[in-house]
């Protein structure tokens, strides 16, 4: 599709749905500043919206804060926990209306998720004239969304660019080696693995303990002896 610097674009980003497919997908996190500068592309930005789901954890406000930072405007509603222990978190309806109520003011709207739910939405806003670009991970994605819209970026493409690699803590890395060590090795009191060898003491005093028993063996006195069933 064909863009120019003229066209003004709002753009709607589903993070629990970009958050759970880069982590399912490639163990990664979302670089959702590159992705804006993709979805932008030298264009007239007049809205980007990142619509996040709070669940109380620890490190979601620097999260949020860092999507801020990113040109950002943060959009939130706390996770709902129904009775029976279901929960549910999903932006589907407050993206669809939001992009609705933007419209007017938008050439291109550019949606940053992979759910099938918003094929209706890029169906209304097509027919009112509003081009509909997608960004997401192509294995994730409807295919009919796929197919409905005017383009599609899939972020696979470039993960470098897209993707940051989650972290692993030192400490968990740690105990996976060492469970991941052989039964027969140890670790020494500097750090080292050293395997374990039989000792040389044990191996020698073995001759030893033999000599020691045969010679109980022999100086044990005899008080008799039985011969032709008659003791002498």
């Amino acid at each position: 599709m064909h863009k120019h610097k003229d066209q003004r674009v709002g753009v709607f980003v589903d993070v629990q749905n970009m958050y759970y497919s880069a982590k399912n997908l490639y163990n990664s996190y979302v670089n959702f500043g590159k992705v804006l500068e993709v979805a932008v592309a030298g264009r007239k930005l007049i809205r980007a919206a990142a619509y996040v789901v709070e669940a109380g954890l620890p490190e979601e406000p620097s999260f949020f804060k860092a999507l801020q930072d990113q040109g950002f405007r943060t959009e939130s509603k706390e996770l709902q926990i129904f009775a029976g222990g279901h929960k549910k978190a999903d932006w589907d309806v407050g993206i669809s209306v939001d992009a609705i109520k933007m419209s007017k003011q938008l050439d291109v709207v550019i949606l940053v998720t992979g759910d099938g739910d918003f094929v209706p939405l890029v169906e209304y806003l097509q027919y009112h004239g509003v081009l509909v670009e997608v960004i997401a991970f192509e294995k994730t994605s409807s295919s009919k969304l796929i197919e409905k819209v005017d383009d599609f970026i899939d972020l696979s493409s470039d993960m470098k660019k897209f993707l940051i690699k989650a972290r692993v803590s030192r400490n968990t890395s740690a105990r996976t080696a060492v469970r991941r060590s052989p039964a027969s090795q140890q670790t020494s009191s500097r750090g080292t693995t050293q395997r374990r060898t039989p000792s040389r003491n044990t191996s020698a005093r073995t001759p030893v303990r033999r000599a020691q028993t045969e010679r109980r063996t022999v100086s044990r006195p005899i008080s008799s002896r039985r011969v032709s069933g008659r003791t002498r």
